[in-house]
């Protein structure tokens, strides 16, 4: 494992997510939900509703039979986990912080060079596993190009503390210049992400705070009484994107590497996460039925797996974001949630939406599709005596790691 930040940087990230059912179930495959849970917030009420339109659609867990409809997980809780499982294990060497300085891919091995503690190290392994982001250097590297754009919006997000009780609710409102999400969190605090065009989201980072906490009071409405910010607020672009593969002979792309989408549902880290479910059974059936795991036939099925699904959930965040920006629309025309939108939905039964993260995986001898092994539990799927040979499986992707450098650097 090769990390560019210290551990306590990559975990020092002040943001929140909508983790899904999926995301958890793959955690509690891992062994690692334990420590996640007690530190996360059961979503008890999911309401969607139109900016100015007062009707709203809930959804509560009774409606999928389910004992939450998301969960919010921050940022460092989910790394905390990761990191002591890393730690904990004696099969994954990691370097960090260390930058990966060159990637030669053979027919049977890649060679990595890397910096680490001003020395460079030659690393060799069956597969690289690219999860560097959305500007991925290893992908750019590796000659894979991507189709997308980036939209007109940008977001804003931010940690905030309500003077009244979030009562594990969260809102999605939908404006005509971009969505405005509240997820709630442990403590009675909640995050917010405030899309908007971009000069205006430029222009409301840049107020000062009182002025923009005004601003943001006014968005929020008054459902939780005075707001008091918690965290710096940050601003990033929003983009989608997806790249033509997500596989070549000993390179697999994961997470942000190989896609990114609109923030709007919450998708983005869910659909990392059920990428590193796929790619991990994808690995070891072939190392099961004695094949190379890092061959394109094996990479192939991978991509085939997630591609189709993560072109879904990118198709569906654009379509959802578009259909309320009204510019888009012709005059006269409402927008998706507008009259009638919401009144049809008060009289139907609400369901949890497929993009909620119910990854699929395709069935081999059928059409029938069903979900990542993870999502199951290892311990269903592997005797407790074997831990150690499937976490070699799916976490060391290094193999003889050389006990001297090569070359120092300075």
């Amino acid at each position: 494992m090769i990390e560019a930040q210290t551990f306590a940087q990559a975990a020092a990230r002040q943001r929140a997510y909508a983790f899904s059912l999926t995301s958890a179930a793959i955690f509690k495959g891992l062994g690692l939900w334990p420590q996640v849970a007690p530190q996360i917030t059961h979503f008890r009420r999911v309401s969607l509703s139109d900016g100015d339109y007062p009707r709203r659609v809930v959804f509560t867990p009774q409606d999928a039979g389910e004992e939450a409809v998301y969960y919010g997980a921050e940022h460092g809780v989910l790394m905390a986990a990761l990191q002591a499982a890393v730690e904990a294990s004696e099969t994954i060497h990691c370097w960090s912080p260390a930058q990966v300085q060159s990637v030669e891919y053979g027919p049977d091995q890649a060679q990595l060079q890397i910096q680490a503690d001003d020395q460079l190290w030659c690393l060799s392994t069956p597969l690289v596993v690219a999860a560097d982001g959305m500007r991925s250097q290893l992908r750019q590297q590796a000659g894979i190009g991507s189709i997308g754009w980036t939209y007109w919006q940008s977001c804003i997000t931010a940690i905030l503390k309500p003077a009244q009780s979030h009562d594990n609710t969260a809102y999605e409102r939908f404006w005509p210049s971009g969505p405005f999400a509240i997820l709630p969190l442990p403590g009675n605090r909640c995050q917010i992400v405030w899309t908007a065009p971009h000069q205006e989201a430029q222009a409301l980072i840049a107020l000062p705070r009182e002025q923009f906490m005004a601003a943001l009071q006014r968005r929020y409405g008054d459902q939780m009484g005075a707001l008091t910010l918690v965290s710096q607020p940050l601003l990033f672009p929003v983009r989608l994107r997806q790249s033509h593969r997500y596989g070549l002979p000993r390179l697999a792309l994961v997470g942000d590497a190989a896609h990114c989408c609109h923030p709007v549902g919450g998708q983005g880290l869910n659909m990392g996460i059920r990428d590193a479910a796929a790619l991990a059974e994808v690995l070891l059936a072939a190392q099961a039925a004695g094949e190379d795991w890092g061959s394109l036939p094996v990479l192939r099925r991978y991509d085939r797996w997630r591609r189709r699904e993560n072109w879904l959930i990118l198709g569906f965040t654009d379509l959802l974001n578009r259909s309320f920006f009204q510019p888009l629309l012709a005059p006269g025309v409402p927008t998706a949630v507008g009259t009638p939108g919401p009144t049809a939905c008060d009289h139907a039964t609400p369901r949890r939406p497929a993009v909620d993260g119910r990854s699929l995986r395709p069935s081999a001898s059928s059409s029938r599709a069903e979900y990542p092994r993870l999502t199951t539990s290892l311990a269903d799927n592997v005797n407790q005596t074997q831990s150690i040979p499937v976490q070699r499986s799916l976490l060391a992707t290094m193999e003889n790691l050389p006990k001297n450098p090569i070359q120092t650097v300075l």
